[in-house]
Formats: C-alpha cells, sequence, structure tokens
C-alpha cells in the first residue's frame, strides 16, 4: 500500500511542478446572478492597474514612485524591447517612447505625457497578447507607408488588421478544427454554447469549421480557465487587467482568466457589477489569435486589444473579416459583409496578461493539489 501511495505522491508532484492550475471559474447565467458574497462593498473592485490613475500629468524628466510598473505592463506588451529586469521609476527617454507608440496604437492625441485620456485607456481590461511583437507592429504606429515599407515589414499588413510573425495559419488539410474544455472546468452545456456562437462567427466568414468534441487531448483547440501563474509564461493577474490570452497557429491553447466574473447571458450593460465582463465578446477576440490575427488599432474591430467591462461586442467588423480572409479565404456561402466601419476612429478624449486580485475565490476545486495533499498525508502515515 505504501508503495501505491508514494506512486500517487510522486505524480501529484510531477503534476504540480508544471503550474497546471484548472479551476471551477466564476461563470454567471446574468448579471442578477453574481452572489454578493463576491462584490466588494459599493463595488469598489480594484483592478489590475487601477494604480496607473495616481500617475495623472507625469511627464518627461519626473521620478514618481510606482512608474516602474507602468514600464513593466508597456514591456509585458510589447512596447518597451529588450528589457531590464529591474525598472526605474524615472520618466525616461524608454517610458516616452513606449507612451507615445502606445497612443499612437490606440488612436489617442500623441502627447508624450500621461494625460487623463492615456490613463484611463491604461487601466481598461484587455486581451494578455502583446501588441508588438519582436519590436514589430501593424497597429497604426507601425503600418507602413510607402510600398517598399510595406514589403521590409516583418508583419504582413493590408489595412489595420494584422497577423503573428511569419504568418502562421492551420494548414490546408487542418480546415476542420476540433475543440475541447479542461475537463476539471466543469463548465456547463450553456458555457460551452457561448463559445460554439462564438466560433461560429468565424466559420460564417472562412471555409473552417469547429466541432466540440470530448478529448481534451485530441483537441485542435484546447481552452480552458486558470488562475494565476499556469505554466505558460504569462500568468493572469486577478480580477479584470488581462482577461485571456491565446497562442497563434497551431499551437491552438486558449486560456481564460478563473478570476473574473465572466457573464454569458443577459444585458450585461445595465450591470451594476463594474467588474462584470461579458465571456462571449473575450471568447470571439481570442478565436482570432487561435486562426492567426494579431491585434487592429480600429476600435470597432473585434481584433482591439482592449474591452471595458460590462460592454457586450461579439460582430465582426470589417477590419476582422478582411483579416481572417486573407489568410483562409471566404466562406462561399457568406454574402453579408458586416456593417461596422474598417477604419479607427480617431479621438481627441477619453475612449479600455502581473499579480494581483484574490485567488483563492477562483480555486473551487482543483483535483491535482488535492491529490498532493492526499498522497502526502498517506505517505507520512
Amino acid at each position: 500500500m505504501r508503495i501505491t501511495f508514494q506512486y500517487l505522491f510522486f505524480i501529484a508532484m510531477c503534476l504540480s511542478s508544471f503550474g497546471y492550475t484548472p479551476i471551477s471559474a466564476r461563470i454567471f447565467p446574468n448579471i442578477s446572478s453574481i452572489p454578493p458574497w463576491l462584490i466588494p462593498k459599493n463595488d469598489t473592485v480594484l483592478g489590475a492597474w487601477d494604480a496607473f490613475k495616481g500617475f495623472g500629468g507625469c511627464r518627461f524628466g519626473e521620478r514618481t514612485q510606482g512608474l516602474s510598473k507602468l514600464k513593466s505592463y508597456f514591456s509585458h506588451f510589447g512596447y518597451i524591447p529588450n528589457s531590464p529586469y529591474n525598472f526605474t521609476d524615472d520618466f525616461d527617454d524608454e517610458l516616452e517612447s513606449a507612451l507615445r507608440t502606445y497612443q499612437e496604437n490606440f488612436n489617442l492625441n500623441v502627447t508624450g505625457t500621461l494625460d487623463e485620456p492615456t490613463i484611463q485607456h491604461l487601466i481598461r481590461p484587455r486581451c494578455g497578447n502583446a501588441d508588438i511583437v519582436n519590436g514589430t507592429t501593424t497597429m497604426n504606429s507601425g503600418k507602413p507607408t510607402t510600398k517598399a515599407a510595406l514589403n521590409s515589414t516583418r508583419f504582413h499588413t493590408v489595412g489595420h488588421y494584422s497577423f503573428f510573425p511569419g504568418m502562421p495559419v492551420w494548414p490546408v488539410g487542418r480546415r476542420d478544427l476540433t475543440y475541447a474544455f479542461v475537463p476539471e472546468n466543469e463548465l456547463s452545456d450553456e458555457v460551452k454554447a457561448v463559445f460554439g456562437r462564438a466560433f461560429a462567427r468565424w466559420s460564417q466568414v472562412t471555409p473552417l469549421t469547429f466541432t466540440q468534441i470530448e478529448s481534451f487531448p485530441a483537441a485542435d483547440l484546447k481552452i480552458g480557465f486558470f488562475v494565476g501563474d499556469h505554466g505558460d509564461g504569462e500568468p493572469f493577474d486577478g480580477i479584470l487587467g488581462t482577461l485571456a490570452h491565446a497562442f497563434s497557429p497551431t499551437s491552438g491553447r486558449f486560456h481564460l482568466d478563473g478570476d473574473e466574473n465572466w457573464v454569458i447571458g443577459g444585458d450585461i450593460s445595465t450591470s451594476s457589477v463594474s467588474s462584470a465582463v461579458d465571456l462571449e465578446s473575450v471568447a470571439v477576440h481570442e478565436i482570432g489569435h487561435l486562426l492567426g490575427l494579431g491585434h487592429s488599432s480600429v476600435e470597432d474591430s473585434i481584433m482591439f486589444p482592449t474591452i471595458p467591462s460590462r460592454t457586450r461586442k461579439v460582430e465582426l467588423a470589417t477590419d476582422d473579416v478582411q483579416g481572417i480572409q486573407q489568410l483562409y479565404g471566404s466562406n462561399p456561402s457568406y454574402t453579408n459583409p458586416p456593417s461596422s466601419p474598417s477604419t479607427p476612429t480617431v479621438h481627441q478624449s477619453d475612449s479600455d496578461t502581473s499579480d494581483g486580485g484574490d485567488r483563492g475565490l477562483g480555486l473551487w476545486w482543483d483535483p491535482y493539489k488535492l491529490l498532493l495533499a492526499v498522497g502526502l498525508g498517506l505517505v507520512l502515515l
């Protein structure tokens, strides 16, 4: 008996070493079903980047406590390349350059200062995928202006949509893609149906099809809710902040932050809970990454990197359709392009992947940690 339990303990230790922490996520049928004990008093939710609100008016040459965290933010999303391990709190050339590029990408006035519209945009929840990869972007700041520039960029770009470096796609022989969910998440049929609708929006405009299967290891696309550091180098950060991330073809990995208050039905815009996030809106965006799309500067597009909480945004814009059809062609039966404009709206004022939040609430059931605890107790008998 002792050998058997020691073997189980060894397996549990191996599993835990990978940072594999699938959970039972917070997913609610509608806004009214969010229990009061999950809502802080007066709904004073502190998002992952709310500390940035204190940087209003900061400009080049100043030193402000906490600016190092803003530099880490910009480093994570690709705006500060080759970043050091430790940032200073100085508003230096590096930060000003990153800030100007960010402002240009998100259709803000390029002031190089932390004005209020920029700060309000920085604290919005967003996708965890970087806006700039290997120093290259095809959001606004990286749009080539000449044919020669277009040919020289590492990203291929037409309009505002973008692709991952090298334009990875699912090969011709794998256009009927399967998807499955981490079994430990124990998702209901209603939640799985939300992802089915999100996949259908992309299959409507391309020759791709998506079929749910039960076998997680066998699926092309693997979907799961996780918290904190879950072993892929992209830790989640609790309430708001980074909502989800997905990897380019043909990885197929799609991860969502289990600490969010995910909502799957009803009019989320009427919610009094400021941390409520529409699951389908985020799913449609991340599926775009799974298929090979990068981020876009078109604010109406699905592939725009940020989305405010209490917002539903599920319809593909023209920019999204043009981008995905550049990769895979059109669905022969697709005839009605979306009505959303394909050019970005330039805002002169306010326009919404890292540790934080109450992770304990998200870890409702983790069989791997349970096995670890049981195995340890039995081995020590």
